[in-house]
């Protein structure tokens, strides 16, 4: 081990002031960190974390960085912390695993990345002197309080919980448990985009046309104000983790819907089981930045290569392109007049079983809404433009039980119709 010196002329350079002035300070059991998106909350808590590690403590640290689901961790925290070490010239002296997740700084502190749909193995990491949970709304209550019992280390001094997240609605678990109570030993901190000195002008431009464009949505997306509900598309669903044992008999259907920078690509598949009038939400794949050929990379790492997998016709190209890195079975969507309105209704004839991992969706299912009108303060037949990109995904999958786009009896490897 050595101990590491990191010398920083400017911090103004390369802390926002906002996250600068909490650096140092340790004190507080559980820092919450919420806010607008693009506001620096996520690299602000990097930035602190690993600052903290490399302090001259008399047992190194062992930092246990989260997302809800495993297998987003490498696009995620893994890659953010990699690109901040970089920054403090610091990723040379280290050890990075990039198969297990583990990183190890030269002073002894390890970081350790995982996702908390594999409670069991969290608890097997021991001696955990620090957690971060990325996107903490995604979590629920028991999983906080079982990483809170994971931080009883004695030989680790100061030790801290931190959660980052974008505000959804007052329904999440977060919004009741820090917002509709006191948490003793927790700083609750707020940020938006106007706390980030870094944020170039067309990124600043672009979230400043959503005040004008979709209002209720800037205060959420925007200003990290927590969603007031109005009427939801879909007010009752059930969560629970699915085993998919019992659902193999079930037909499997597949959406696809596409995004890049400011919206997520997202992936579904779904079991139906007709006879009860059930749809249960197995897997998704939801992430922003993604090319086609990392789309069609990503659906064969799942295991869906070879299967029907139906998707938004805006977007032939790309369709063209995934088929070409080997999804041979992908297709357009058959939109029609009033086919979002027409797959929602579709949609709410079924019973809606959510696996818990499907965090996005489950999100998506909790903010989705209907417009009211200004007029007359009445709620119309037509959703906001938000909150909707699994369930897009989710209403191309099931074009073929529809009874509107394709009619006609037809049959797809295990679909019958």
């Amino acid at each position: 081990m050595m101990p590491i010196e990191l010398e920083i002329k400017d911090w103004h350079k390369v802390f926002n002031p906002q996250f600068y002035k909490r650096l140092f300070d340790y004190d507080t059991r559980t820092e919450v960190y919420y806010g607008g998106a693009s506001s620096g909350k996520s690299h602000g808590v990097v930035q602190k974390v690993i600052i903290k590690a490399i302090q001259p403590w008399s047992h190194p640290r062992r930092v246990l960085w989260l997302r809800k689901v495993g297998k987003t961790v490498r696009r995620s925290i893994f890659e953010d912390v990699k690109q901040a070490l970089s920054y403090f010239k610091l990723l040379p002296y280290c050890k990075v695993n990039e198969t297990n997740f583990e990183i190890r700084l030269p002073n002894g502190a390890v970081f350790l990345f995982s996702g908390m749909d594999d409670p069991e193995k969290i608890k097997s990491i021991k001696a955990i002197s620090d957690v971060v949970m990325e996107e903490a709304t995604d979590f629920n209550l028991e999983d906080y309080t079982q990483l809170t019992l994971r931080l009883r280390e004695p030989i680790h001094k100061k030790r801290q919980i931190f959660l980052m997240f974008n505000p959804v609605s007052k329904l999440n678990w977060v919004y009741k448990y820090f917002f509709e109570q006191t948490q003793p030993n927790t700083k609750i901190i707020q940020s938006t985009y106007h706390d980030n000195a870094f944020l170039d002008d067309d990124n600043r431009q672009t979230i400043q046309q959503l005040e004008q464009s979709n209002p209720a949505y800037y205060r959420i997306y925007a200003l990290g104000e927590f969603a007031t509900l109005d009427k939801l598309v879909y007010p009752h669903f059930e969560t629970r983790r699915l085993n998919a044992t019992e659902l193999a008999a079930y037909p499997s259907m597949f959406g696809l819907d596409f995004g890049y920078v400011n919206d997520p690509s997202a992936f579904i598949h779904i079991k139906v089981d007709q006879a009860n009038k059930v749809l249960y939400f197995v897997e998704e794949y939801v992430e922003k930045g993604m090319l086609n050929g990392q789309i069609a990379e990503a659906i064969k790492q799942m295991g869906y290569q070879k299967e029907v997998i139906t998707a938004d016709a805006a977007e032939q190209k790309s369709i063209a392109e995934i088929k070409r890195d080997g999804v041979p079975r992908i297709r357009p969507a058959k939109k029609g007049p009033d086919s979002i309105i027409q797959g929602i209704t579709f949609m709410q004839q079924y019973r809606l079983v959510v696996d818990d991992r499907c965090v996005k969706l489950i999100e998506e299912l909790q903010n989705y809404t209907y417009i009211k009108d200004k007029q007359t303060g009445e709620y119309t037949n037509r959703p906001v433009d938000s909150y909707n990109h699994v369930l897009d995904a989710c209403r191309y999958a099931l074009e073929e039980i529809n009874g509107r786009a394709r009619p006609k009896a037809k049959v797809f490897k295990n679909i019958y119709i």
